[in-house]
């Protein structure tokens, strides 16, 4: 079974993010950048299929250099290799461009099974199976909180707001997963020590064979024209028991329309 996880480095989102008033994208190379919470658990899945069923776990990045600091995260937890995607002129790419940019690299990979995370905390924007699908031509499973891979059959439990829809679709399928799907190992000291010694392998746009016209801020089909700071906090509002402080503390919530 040969699987490959998709990661991506995001802004920490448990710090300050910003976005670089010189061209509106996300300050990265100022950021606190670490893995992409929601893919941890995408690599763990793919580590439990691995580990049930033998075969081999490719994690696949698109990136600034940095993005090794999320490689290492990954196969330190026990993927085997990786492919960078590297090449300056993919900054500023949207969703759509960085989908033509791992179709790419994905087709020069052999695999059965793809798995990511349901969403980058730095966009939200969950496209990413669905526009991957569509481009290689492969059924994804999307939303997965649970995982069964049986006689090149992949079945998943699609979790809803009311319970879950059973789904499933021949491999090579592209499969991705919510935060409920498992719990992510952490890296062992023998694992962080075995992943300087794996293989990642660097490539750009050439290597894909892709024109650097087709990607970059310039060629995006979306961009951010303008943002604003989030405004400062104002001060709260006083409400004096009199008496009747249960009173007006109920037609201030009305007032805000919270009740």
């Amino acid at each position: 079974m040969n699987i490959v996880v998709l990661v991506k480095q995001v802004p920490d989102s448990g710090t300050e993010r910003k976005l670089d008033p010189a061209d509106n994208t996300v300050a990265r190379a100022s950021a606190d950048n670490v893995i992409n919470e929601m893919d941890e658990y995408a690599i763990e899945e793919a580590l439990t299929v691995k580990e049930a069923q033998g075969g081999e776990v490719t994690v696949l990045t698109v990136g600034p250099d940095s993005a090794t600091d999320a490689i290492r995260k990954a196969l330190s937890m026990g993927a085997d290799k990786a492919v960078h995607v590297s090449d300056e002129a993919i900054h500023g790419s949207d969703a759509v461009q960085i989908s033509a940019v791992l179709a790419a690299a994905l087709q020069q990979l052999e695999y059965d099974l793809i798995l990511c995370g349901a969403e980058a905390t730095d966009s939200q924007m969950s496209v990413m199976p669905a526009l991957l699908s569509e481009r290689l031509g492969i059924p994804q499973l999307s939303g997965a909180r649970k995982l069964t891979v049986e006689g090149g059959t992949a079945r998943i439990e699609r979790q809803t707001d009311g319970g879950y829809w059973a789904v499933e679709a021949p491999l090579p399928a592209i499969v991705s997963t919510w935060d409920t799907i498992n719990e992510p190992r952490y890296p062992s000291f023998k694992g962080i020590m075995a992943a300087k010694k794996k293989p990642v392998e660097t490539k750009s746009l050439a290597d894909l064979g892709l024109d650097a016209s087709a990607v970059g801020l310039a060629n995006a089909t979306t961009q951010v024209l303008d943002f604003a700071g989030r405004p400062p906090k104002g001060e709260g509002v006083k409400v004096p028991d009199e008496g009747d402080g249960a009173q007006k503390f109920v037609d201030f919530l009305a007032s805000q329309k919270i009740v």
